[in-house]
């Protein structure tokens, strides 16, 4: 027995949900000005899109960025966004979608980290990074949606997590918990906001040359020896940016509630690893 196919006589082509799907007119990226941000804000970019750029402290780096955005043809919003209060978060975007007439996507790549361990860690310290990381989001998510929902057309969030959204590392509690609460955050908003025609999920990078890593604008490709990563080298934010924009486009329409992992392969290493330590520095930040 043979099943009928596409081609046979009196068949008809099945409509693709595709040419129903969230086209990213209009975007915001949250931590534009350098590293993973700017790298997504790029890969957004393209003629008679608008992209949405905040920024913290490095102005001159937003508009280097958006200066690459309008090289692309679209349309550059800048905003300063202090998620420290997190509620700022909120307005920022309500801004923006005034600007723009709307939200198509939001990529939260904000966020702050901690090196101390968890004894000697103050309660502000713990508080700073749980805001910017965990309540910040949360805020930017959910002033998002709403635009969303009352556009009526869909849309498309993504969060970038970390790798430690799914692993523990020594000193960094706070970052930890709220990585991992974020990646519990998108699976609610995905569940919950799929009627409505958006799509909620997270890219978890492993290590990046960013600012955060003090590797901006370094070659991952010489001198970066990585022994414990199966890949053997850091990654590049644009590696991140291709696995958002995808996210963000219309091909990732049944995509939803995931966490992308883009660590080289790092997160495989767990029983690996552990039995190839020969010292116990990894007790230290």
């Amino acid at each position: 027995m043979t099943a009928s196919g596409p081609t046979d006589a009196g068949s008809t082509a099945q409509p693709d949900p595709r040419d129903r799907a969230v086209e990213p007119r209009r975007v915001v990226v949250t931590g534009a000005d350098s590293g993973i941000g700017k790298a997504v804000a790029v890969a957004l970019a393209a003629p008679d899109r608008q992209v949405g750029l905040t920024w913290h402290r490095d102005r001159d780096g937003v508009e280097r960025t958006a200066e690459e955005v309008r090289s692309l043809g679209a349309t550059a919003h800048v905003r300063q966004l202090d998620l420290a209060d997190p509620q700022d978060g909120g307005v920022v975007v309500d801004d923006l979608a005034e600007a723009m007439g709307g939200v198509d996507a939001l990529v939260m790549a904000s966020g702050t980290g901690s090196a101390t361990p968890l004894l000697e860690m103050a309660y502000a310290e713990w508080r700073q990074v749980v805001s910017v990381d965990l309540d910040g989001a949360f805020c930017c998510l959910q002033a998002a949606a709403r635009h969303m929902v009352a556009g009526g057309t869909g849309g498309r969030v993504v969060a970038i997590t970390s790798v430690h959204e799914h692993a523990p590392r020594v000193g960094a509690a706070p970052y930890c918990a709220a990585k991992g609460g974020l990646g519990l955050l998108v699976k609610v908003a995905a569940l919950e906001l799929a009627e409505h025609g958006i799509t909620v999920n997270a890219v978890a990078p492993g290590e990046i040359a960013t600012p955060m890593t003090g590797q901006e604008d370094e070659s991952v490709l010489e001198g970066k020896d990585r022994p414990g990563i199966p890949v053997a080298r850091p990654g590049d934010a644009r590696e991140v940016a291709a696995v958002v924009a995808f996210l963000c486009g219309p091909d990732a329409g049944y995509v939803n509630g995931a966490s992308w992992t883009v660590d080289g392969g790092m997160l495989q290493m767990g029983p690996q690893a552990g039995s190839h330590l020969e010292s116990h520095d990894w007790r230290r930040p």
